[in-house]
């Protein structure tokens, strides 16, 4: 039995919009299953999380606000970068960590 776990951060989606990603999910186990036979099978749990729990790139999650700060960021590593990195140890090498305080 196909189960799938979401997680999202709490009250991002209406409970309408959250029955049609389960309906969404489903089909697209039921797609992958290869048989309309598994569709009632299927679990779909869509856990909802307090936004004090979620963090992105180390920083406090602070709803849609941190979209902009993170393709920010991105943008600027991007920028850093020569080559395009395929492979962690590319981009290990392209993009190096940071020593603390640097």
């Amino acid at each position: 039995m196909p189960f799938v776990n979401v997680k999202l951060v709490e009250g991002v989606f209406s409970e309408e919009e959250k029955h049609a990603m389960a309906a969404a999910l489903t089909d697209v186990m039921v797609q992958f299953e290869g048989s309309e036979a598994f569709r009632e099978v299927v679990w779909v749990l869509i856990e909802e999380l307090h936004t004090d729990g979620w963090h992105i790139g180390g920083r406090p999650f602070r709803g849609p606000r941190s979209l902009g700060e993170v393709l920010t960021n991105s943008k600027v590593v991007i920028e850093t970068v020569d080559g395009k990195p395929t492979t962690r140890a590319e981009w290990a090498e392209a993009a190096p960590v940071k020593e603390p305080g640097a």
